[in-house]
């Protein structure tokens, strides 16, 4: 109920955006007609089709992305053609015949400002054609319900949360249709400029579906609300705990509850340092199940913990089992997930959960995300994200009591951390994780906006903190960006000790040469790993690059790497 309530305020929260002007003047067009067979029936439409081009999105893969551009492009002509037969009814009057012929008046009934009525399936209908063109600023709480359908899978929970948020955003238009259908229809009454205004609206219609075509709805119009909309959103999930409930005290150890029975582990699609596993062999023993996936910097600096819990209560009945289940394509490889294990030395078990059968059995949200197993096989604590490593490491000695281990040393593992895996300058982060490809991008700057799925030629530009630009020949894809040619560009003004970026080579046998650069110079002693004090470097696996260490820790800077080969694939920025 708390996630439905915030998607159905954030939906609501669309009408202060930019982004939703495309939209508007669709809306307005109908404010000369009855709200009940004219407006409402065009807001249910949009929910209803934004609701399941979204949950199509989030869940069918990149064929749905291409069925709804295909589904934009043929909405946009049909828009296009409408808003010409409100400036010109003569127009109308010729497109209409051959549709009434085939049995359908949608144009006439919906596009004619001088036609009375309207009946409730044809505004319908063009709500349905409207809401393939609905591009919302994908905010954080949107951005939220389609990661995690994505994650999950089809379910009715994730359509509903959709329709909240689409709900949401119907009713701001609703009020604004209302309110704005009465001043519309004043202006007509009194100024006797009735054609005008109608002339008017196809206008706006053709600016709108102009606006959509070049790219404003998700680009510029997208940048001017993000820093507006998302403060709103980000405010909301505070004050009603969401961000709390994530990170709630544990409960006292003497007192953990029992959260549910441990999953079967059947759904792994491979495993690691070991045989699949069964909850029956995993019976009488102390079980800690790691959520990971080797790109993600939360579970890269939560690793040595795992590890040294791993090892040290090895030997009294504890058994570690790191479940990986992937956030991007490249990290569901065998052999890319393998050199992950090798590079962190990881000699505990693990299960690769491509299909998320795992992920989705724990009904599980988070990377990483600890779930501690006491000796009958029932959950009894969790842990989600980074920290409090302390507590974690006091309820496996906890449970292990309760196993009859004897002699669990009492004291806390020692972790000395090293490059990627050292904790996080938390207090000196200002810079948020960032995706590079469209699917999820924001920040992003430049005179083009983003063309999706199309190879452009792209022109840096003026950044301020959290914003990033692309320079050179790119093709930007739903989850990264390619490098058509030598010499492109990637920039970010960022606030953090440590910058990172997730990359990897189009081809494994040619590895792609970069060179960084902070504020216009080589970083020296900032260099981070991946780089040496020149800031050069070489991509020669899809993983994570800590590519900046600041030496005198977190400050705003301006980052930008070149990349010297062709090839490079860019997904993720993550801070620290």
């Amino acid at each position: 109920m708390l996630l439905l309530l915030l998607s159905y305020l954030a939906g609501a929260l669309t009408i202060l955006s930019p982004c939703i002007l495309p939209v508007l003047p669709f809306v307005f067009a109908r404010a000369g007609q009855p709200f009940v067979k004219s407006g409402l029936p065009l807001l249910v439409g949009m929910a209803l089709t934004f609701a399941g081009v979204a949950t199509l999105a989030a869940v069918g893969g990149g064929w749905a992305v291409q069925a709804n551009l295909v589904g934009r492009w043929i909405a946009l002509a049909v828009m296009a053609v409408l808003g010409l037969t409100l400036v010109f009814p003569a127009l109308a009057d010729r497109l209409t015949r051959p549709l009434v012929a085939l049995g359908s008046r949608l144009t006439e009934r919906a596009n004619t400002e001088q036609q009375a009525g309207g009946g409730v399936w044809p505004s319908f209908l063009l709500g349905v054609a409207t809401g393939l063109l609905w591009a919302p600023c994908a905010g954080p709480i949107l951005g939220l319900i389609l990661t995690g359908a994505a994650l999950q899978g089809a379910s009715v929970g994730t359509t509903l949360l959709l329709l909240a948020y689409a709900a949401g955003a119907a009713t701001s238009l609703a009020l604004a249709l209302l309110v704005g259908g009465k001043m519309f229809q004043a202006m007509k009454q009194s100024l006797g400029v009735g054609e005008w205004v109608r002339r008017g609206l196809g206008v706006l219609v053709l600016v709108g579906v102009a606006a959509i075509t070049l790219g404003l709805d998700t680009g510029l119009l997208t940048r001017l609300s993000s820093s507006g909309t998302n403060r709103i959103e980000q405010a909301l999930i505070g004050r009603l705990g969401a961000d709390r409930a994530m990170n709630a005290p544990p409960a006292p150890l003497d007192a953990l509850p029992v959260e549910g029975i441990m999953p079967p582990l059947t759904g792994a699609t491979e495993w690691i340092n070991s045989p699949p596993l069964t909850t029956e062999q995993l019976r009488g023993k102390v079980v800690l199940i790691d959520f990971w996936t080797y790109s993600c910097i939360n579970c890269v600096r939560a690793i040595p913990y795992v590890r040294a819990w791993a090892e040290k209560y090895r030997d009294q009945g504890l058994v570690v089992i790191g479940v990986h289940t992937p956030e991007f394509a490249f990290e569901k490889s065998p052999a890319n997930v393998r050199d992950a294990v090798r590079r962190f030395g990881i000699a505990y078990p693990v299960a690769m959960d491509n299909d998320y059968a795992v992920w989705r059995a724990f009904r599980n949200q988070y990377w990483p995300a600890h779930y501690f197993i006491d000796a009958q096989g029932r959950i009894r604590h969790h842990h989600f994200g980074e920290g409090d490593y302390d507590g974690s490491e006091r309820v496996i000695q906890q449970l292990l009591k309760e196993a009859g281990a004897q002699g669990v040393d009492r004291s806390m593992v020692q972790v000395t951390a090293r490059g990627a895996e050292a904790a996080a300058d938390i207090a000196g982060i200002a810079s948020p994780e960032t995706y590079v490809g469209y699917a999820r991008a924001e920040g992003f700057r430049s005179p083009s906006g983003i063309k999706p799925d199309a190879r452009h030629a792209y022109a840096p530009a003026a950044l301020r903190l959290n914003q990033w630009s692309l320079a050179g020949d790119w093709i930007v894809r739903a989850e990264h960006a390619d490098l058509q040619t030598a010499g492109g560009r990637l920039a970010f003004r960022f606030q953090a000790r440590d910058l990172h970026l997730v990359m990897g080579p189009s081809r494994s046998d040619r590895p792609v040469r970069f060179r960084i650069r902070l504020d216009g110079q080589a970083p020296g002693a900032d260099a981070g790993v991946d780089v040496d004090a020149q800031g050069v470097g070489r991509i020669d696996s899809q993983r994570l690059y800590q590519l900046v260490r600041q030496a005198g820790g977190a400050r705003e800077r301006t980052f930008e790497i070149e990349f010297l080969d062709p090839g490079a694939q860019v997904f993720a920025f993550t801070f620290g």
